[in-house]
């Protein structure tokens, strides 16, 4: 471990694909916003360079940007308590993952799941940027000089490489000079499951609308989708342990644990031997109460990008005050002139 005493910083970013989903907002951003309550700095960035591993639409990836911002700031994310930014227009961190491109291993990279289950047997089609986008993942956090990132389950192998080239790099140089970021994995619903298969993940690639609660649904059609939401025909339980296998019951008990801020053991006692006839309207009074007021926002940020973009061009100027010292040394220590 680093005996260095770092500046509290928290980075995580999200790719901007589009159409936000009830599993971001639950998985990540409802996180994001409490971590900014917190005496702590926190620094949170649509990852646009990461989109680009695989081919975007230019038009459908600038709005998919400011869709993703638009989210962000109508979650709750406030420009003056948080860094919000653009990752393309915070250039060091594509000059630090050129350092760490040399410091990663083939073999660190060959390694990790994502890219196997994403490149698959197409392998030699996939983009190098995809094979190595977790050396940019770790400039992301690390240009930061950042101490925590919450993760998903999903990303933790990639945390752990974060750790493993910021461990070699000080090594190397025999210095102390990159943290090793710590992991932090927290809420009831960290994985949000379909509302029309609670074996999947909610997705915005299922063919389904219905599947999902868009971030950008009204609240009438967040109303008719947990309505229509499958189910099992028996009772809720009262405690967790009822849950399981029971999947589609299990996915939207968590969903109102985490819009609710609950644990999922507080939740069954209130609504316990209940059948979903009564929980479902519930549950569609709670998800209209905390999303319909996002999607409106959301809808109001879209109408003028022009704040978007001044926001995020004034969190990229924060940033750079950050990174470009970091960069700087960085350079310093590996024998750059400049």
């Amino acid at each position: 471990m680093s005996n260095t005493n770092f500046t509290p910083r928290v980075f995580s970013g999200i790719q901007p694909s589009g159409d936000l989903h009830l599993g971001n907002y639950l998985g990540a951003i409802q996180g994001f916003v409490r971590m900014q309550a917190q005496d702590i700095q926190t620094v949170y960035c649509m990852v646009d360079m990461h989109a680009i591993t695989v081919w975007q639409d230019p038009a459908d990836l600038r709005h998919s940007t400011r869709e993703l911002a638009a989210g962000f700031i109508a979650s709750g994310i406030s420009p003056e308590k948080s860094i919000l930014i653009n990752q393309s227009q915070v250039p060091e961190h594509a000059q630090l993952a050129w350092v760490f491109n040399c410091v990663a291993r083939m073999g660190w990279m060959g390694r990790m799941t994502q890219w196997k289950d994403k490149a698959g047997k197409n392998a030699e089609k996939a983009s190098l940027g995809l094979f190595a986008y977790p050396a940019l993942m770790a400039a992301d956090i690390l240009v930061y000089h950042a101490t925590h990132v919450p993760v998903g389950e999903d990303q933790k192998q990639h945390l752990e490489l974060t750790r493993d080239i910021a461990a070699k790099f000080n090594h190397d140089y025999g210095v102390d000079f990159f943290p090793i970021t710590e992991p932090v994995i927290e809420g009831a619903a960290t994985r949000v499951m379909s509302l029309r298969d609670g074996s999947k993940k909610m997705s915005k690639s299922d063919p389904s609308d219905a599947s999902r609660i868009n971030m950008t649904d009204d609240a009438d059609t967040i109303a008719k989708k947990i309505r229509k939401a499958k189910t099992d025909p028996d009772a809720l339980p009262s405690e967790a342990a009822g849950l399981e296998d029971r999947p589609e019951a299990r996915n939207l008990v968590n969903i109102y644990a985490a819009l609710n801020e609950q644990s999922v053991d507080a939740v069954l006692a209130e609504v316990g031997g209940q059948q979903f006839g009564t929980f479902k309207p519930k549950l569609a009074e709670l998800a209209v109460a905390k999303m319909a007021p996002i999607s409106t926002e959301m809808a109001r940020l879209m109408a003028d990008t022009a704040e978007i973009d001044r926001i995020l061009a004034k969190g990229a100027e924060q940033a750079r005050e950050i990174t470009a010292p970091i960069l700087k040394r960085t350079y310093e220590i590996i024998g750059m002139v400049g």
